[in-house]
């Protein structure tokens, strides 16, 4: 406090200061206004200490344009007094800091700060002749806590076509003079524009005002638009205009700089989707398919807008979201910042086991304005659509034959004990003809039919547990000598080796008959029970006629099993002929 300068003599008491520019020989302080009990501002031109007495006169010009304003966004001229060292200059004083402060504002107050100074612009043009500030940046433009626009320091003003008034030896600052300023060229209302516009650039791409120089090229065009990725194309559009390098290219002046403000929001809304592409698969043929989509926008002070659309496909005709043949969303036009969407998908007028791909668009507010959504919907095939109850009963089957022989075996006692030499034959051939029916699956493996190999070495592991069972259950109740196993295990092995040819070359013709591999493998498995239930039944049956009978009952379901498929799979397939023609195609 001590150090400061006493102008008690002129009505003012300095309290503090508020910016030092010694080598511009001025200082700006705080003031109390003695009479009137208010806080001022004082600014100080040492022009004794700069030699600089020939810039006295710009600055009572300024003073003189000074007094002639008078708008709210320019703080007021008051008084000016002489001082042995200097020339002083009072203004009302605005409790606000400069826009160069540590500071942030959102979208919408950087959109009121633009148009308030674009207003002070206008009223300062508008005068006669108009006043051309020449020094807009942030450091002269206060913003209050109530967003109260002020443009200060007129000290490098021009009015009209008259001379320029000097505060300072800065002629304007780089980075904020338009070229024709830099070059000393004819001035208009169109050059302060281009302050503006890189006051505003500094705010919205968070550019320190030292080093707004960095977005100039060297054609002295401003290159920003990488750095606002999500500023709405008009508002970098106008941006540009302010900033444009040639003087004919920008705005005329203010007004309709003004007039152009874009009408909406700076920053533009942004799409996040839960998902980037759907998926969706059918059970049955006629069914109805649901999927939830999240849309949320993060941009605050903003709200998404969008419409949802189907890109056309040649397979679904001419048709809108709203009458597509079997795609639907819901809400198909949307206004917030959550939104839970849904997709539906009828699949009753898809061909079955089929891959439809479709595509969703959103045309939205955002940017970019347009996202796509990939949707693929898979069909059910209707010869699969009863593969569970088929496996099921089979199954089913299979264990009621297993305890239907056990009990069979309890309640008529041991059938082979009658003639064990051919029981145990009739144990060697089974054991060589599981071993056949490997044998046979690999050598169909060799020679790349991988499918038929399967259904060999399915037919053979079953006859080969079938066998252990069977011997499992009669160890002890059989006589004999291994000259039976033996001769009854090579006949076997031969006739399980052709059994197993046959029937991985059967299962081929009937893959090129358009079966699928799981049916072949079904049959192999039904083969080989009706070969052993038949096998069994000529061995023992002939001499327990209630054991033939039940035996060959269980043939015929088997039987009637292993014809179900493929007549039900041709009558689907006979239907499908006929049905295509009115499905929708991929």
């Amino acid at each position: 406090m001590t150090d400061f300068p006493d102008f008690t003599p002129y009505g003012y008491t300095l309290t503090d200061v508020l910016g030092c520019n010694r080598a511009g020989g001025r200082v700006t302080y705080l003031a109390q206004d003695c009479n009137h009990c208010t806080e001022v501002v004082i600014k100080q031109f040492q022009f004794a200490q700069t030699t600089a007495w020939s810039d006295l006169e710009a600055h009572e010009r300024e003073i003189e344009v000074l007094r002639s304003l008078n708008h709210p966004g320019i703080p007021r001229y008051l008084d000016s007094f002489q001082t042995d060292n200097g020339f002083c200059m009072v203004q009302e004083y605005k409790q606000a800091r400069p826009l160069s402060a540590t500071r942030s504002f959102g979208p919408a107050e950087v959109r009121q700060l633009a148009i308030a100074l674009l207003e002070i612009l206008v009223y300062l043009q508008s005068r006669f002749p108009p006043v051309i500030h020449r020094d807009i940046k942030p450091d002269n433009i206060l913003v209050d806590d109530h967003l109260r626009v002020y443009l200060v320091d007129f000290g490098f003003a021009r009015i009209g076509d008259g001379e320029v008034g000097v505060s300072s030896v800065v002629k304007g600052t780089l980075g904020f003079m338009p070229p024709e300023q830099l070059f000393n060229r004819a001035l208009t209302e169109a050059s302060d524009l281009y302050g503006l516009g890189m006051t505003l650039v500094c705010l919205l791409t968070k550019t320190q005002p030292d080093a707004i120089g960095d977005l100039v090229d060297i054609s002295y065009r401003v290159k920003f638009k990488h750095l606002l990725p999500t500023v709405n194309r008009p508002w970098i559009n106008w941006l540009e205009r302010l900033v444009e390098p040639r003087l004919k290219d920008r705005y005329s002046n203010a007004v309709t700089a003004l007039e152009a403000v874009p009408n909406c929001a700076i920053y533009s809304p942004k799409v996040h989707l839960s998902t980037a592409t759907i998926q969706l698969a059918a059970t049955q043929s006629r069914q109805t398919l649901t999927h939830s989509l999240h849309i949320h926008n993060p941009i605050p002070e903003t709200t998404l807008q969008g419409t949802w659309t189907i890109e056309p496909h040649p397979s679904d005709g001419p048709s809108d979201l709203q009458r597509h043949p079997w795609i639907s969303v819901q809400p198909a036009s949307f206004a917030g910042n959550r939104i839970d969407c849904q997709i539906t998908v009828d699949v009753g007028r898809l061909m079955p086991d089929r891959l439809y791909e479709r595509t969703l668009r959103l045309t939205s507010n955002a940017l970019p304005e347009a996202y796509t959504l990939p949707l693929q919907v898979r069909t059910a095939s209707v010869l699969a659509q009863k593969s569970q109850t088929y496996w099921q009963s089979l199954s089913l089957l299979f264990l009621f034959a297993l305890f239907l022989y056990r009990g069979v075996y309890w309640f008529v006692g041991n059938p082979l004990a009658v003639d064990g030499n051919l029981a145990l034959a009739s144990f060697g051939t089974a054991a060589g003809t599981a071993a056949g029916f490997e044998i046979a699956g690999w050598t169909l493996a060799t020679t790349g039919a991988t499918i038929s190999a399967n259904a060999s070495i399915i037919a053979g592991g079953g006859v080969g547990l079938i066998t252990f069972l069977v011997a499992w259950s009669m160890a002890g109740a059989i006589g004999g000598s291994l000259t039976e196993i033996l001769l009854g295990g090579g006949v076997g092995l031969a006739s399980g080796w052709i059994a197993g040819i046959a029937l991985g070359m059967t299962v081929e013709a009937l893959i090129n008959r358009y079966l699928s591999p799981g049916f072949a493998i079904r049959l192999a498995l039904l083969t080989m029970a009706l070969g052993c239930s038949l096998s069994l039944g000529l061995t023992i049956g002939l001499m327990r006629p209630e054991i033939l009978a039940l035996l060959t009952l269980l043939s015929l379901s088997l039987g009637t099993h292993l014809i179900q498929e493929p007549l039900r799979r041709a009558r689907i397939i006979a239907h499908q002929q006929r049905t295509h023609r009115h499905l929708i195609r991929p």
